[in-house]
């Protein structure tokens, strides 16, 4: 079995005549043209058409991203896991592919040697509830809160040939997946290569827009830290023989080309530096770095080309000379006036409210979204309804957070997520943030997912 690494969680699992693309993102522009690659792409999606299968382990667009399937040769059947929520698979088969979905912890013979097997990422198994999609998504944490909940569209693959464990672990969460890893232990033992997100694809700290220059460098490197920690428990429970620190590596465009040195995301030599020193990694583990396009053998054990880290000084200049100068998707849209949002917000509060109330979250935090013309809708996380007010009203507020995104982004949220999605919009760094007090509540964002219209 062969590991080709093509870009951030993209990698091509080889075996015989048998090979699939897995969470397929080979072009720039993910999360509304905010995300891009580093170093730039080499190649086209198309080069890939050969694959026999692509499997894609969730919605996010640096998995799934749309303009890449698009190049792809639609005759390739994409597997994905068996969801309770048809949205994954519906997402897909909108770019014309034939989805098979795969049963929960079942391993599937694909072709040759080769098998998958496919499991939730929080050991879910939807045939037992019926639920899996929004379930326990609020949990309390073993790890005093640094990664707690469920994100509900995770899962984690193994690949194997009879002979070698591929575990696919993309942007699986620690200690979520504690129960699927048991399990993976339980069935296969030994397990050759593991794949893991090492980097921070969220909002925070560079989106904090009350955080001084000072205070979003160090909450940088605590983020950091802490999903090296998540990294590294991986590590420690499989024991594979060889790793790779992969999800999570990007870079931001446009105008959020300013944000990159608050990304919490390591280099990827500077995540391997961080496991070789972890007393939580096993001796026996070897850390494996490619660079694109270069492959791992496990039969061989060894790769084809040493790793070759990245200059910064050239991604700076890269930054500034090629990405800083690109346009977000909805740039071209009509600036809105103040009657869209009239239109738009009341059906997307009352789905919003219908979510807050079978969530059974209420907060004394009110949520001020900023409008145009200093005008912000003014959101009861109690079930007190909306109103639009003046920045004067805002200033005067305690307990709330704020969120500002362009209004063109935001007439696109509020339609649906078929046009945009508040989640992806966190994501691509395209909404800041300011926060009375300082406390983050998760639920808060989580309710938010749903102030838009119906789908």
């Amino acid at each position: 079995m062969r590991l080709r690494h093509l870009k951030s969680s993209s990698v091509v699992v080889e075996d015989g005549d048998m090979s699939v693309l897995c969470d397929p993102w080979l072009l720039d522009g993910a999360f509304y043209g905010a995300w891009a690659h580093y170093p730039p792409l080499e190649f086209e999606p198309s080069d890939y058409n050969d694959v026999d299968y692509i499997y894609i382990s969730h919605i996010h667009p640096d998995h799934c991203h749309g303009d890449t399937l698009e190049r792809l040769d639609d005759d390739i059947p994409v597997l994905i896991h068996d969801y309770q929520s048809d949205f994954l698979r519906h997402n897909v088969e909108a770019h014309g592919f034939d989805v098979k979905e795969l049963p929960h912890n079942e391993r599937v013979h694909l072709g040759g040697d080769l098998h998958l097997n496919v499991l939730g990422a929080d050991n879910c198994n939807p045939e037992k509830c019926g639920k899996y999609f929004g379930c326990s998504w609020w949990m309390e944490s073993e790890s005093g809160g640094r990664t707690d909940g469920s994100t509900q569209i995770d899962s984690m693959g193994v690949f194997d040939d009879g002979d070698s464990v591929l575990v696919n672990a993309n942007d699986c969460r620690w200690p979520m997946s504690a129960g699927a890893c048991g399990e993976i232990n339980d069935r296969y033992g030994e397990i050759d290569m593991l794949l893991m997100q090492y980097g921070a694809a969220n909002f925070y700290p560079q989106c904090m827009a009350d955080y001084t220059h000072a205070e979003k460098l160090e909450a940088k490197a605590d983020v950091a830290v802490e999903m090296l920690q998540d990294a590294e428990s991986f590590i420690d429970v499989l024991e594979p023989d060889y790793y790779m620190p992969f999800a999570g590596s990007y870079v931001l465009a446009g105008d959020n080309a300013d944000l990159n040195e608050y990304l919490a995301v390591a280099r990827r030599d500077e995540a391997k530096d961080y496991f070789e020193r972890s007393d939580a990694v096993p001796d026996s583990s070897v850390c494996v770095l490619l660079n694109s396009e270069e492959h791992f053998d496990l039969d061989a054990e060894r790769q084809s080309a040493p790793y070759t880290p990245i200059d910064e000084q050239e991604k700076a200049e890269y930054i500034e000379t090629v990405l800083a100068d690109r346009d977000f998707t909805f740039e071209s849209d009509p600036m809105p006036d103040r009657e869209t949002f009239r239109e738009l917000i009341p059906e997307a509060y009352e789905h919003f409210e219908v979510k807050r109330q079978d969530l059974g979250y209420e907060s004394e935090t009110t949520v001020y979204l900023q409008l145009v013309d200093d005008e912000f809708a003014k959101i009861s996380m109690q079930g007190d309804g909306f109103e639009f007010v003046g920045v004067d009203e805002y200033e005067s507020a305690e307990e709330y957070v704020r969120m500002d995104i362009d209004p063109r982004l935001l007439v696109r949220i509020l339609q649906g997520p078929r046009y945009a999605h508040f989640n992806n919009a966190q994501i691509g760094s395209h909404i800041m943030f300011h926060k009375d007090p300082d406390v983050y509540e998760r639920p808060l964002y989580y309710a938010m997912s749903f102030f838009h219209t119906p789908a």
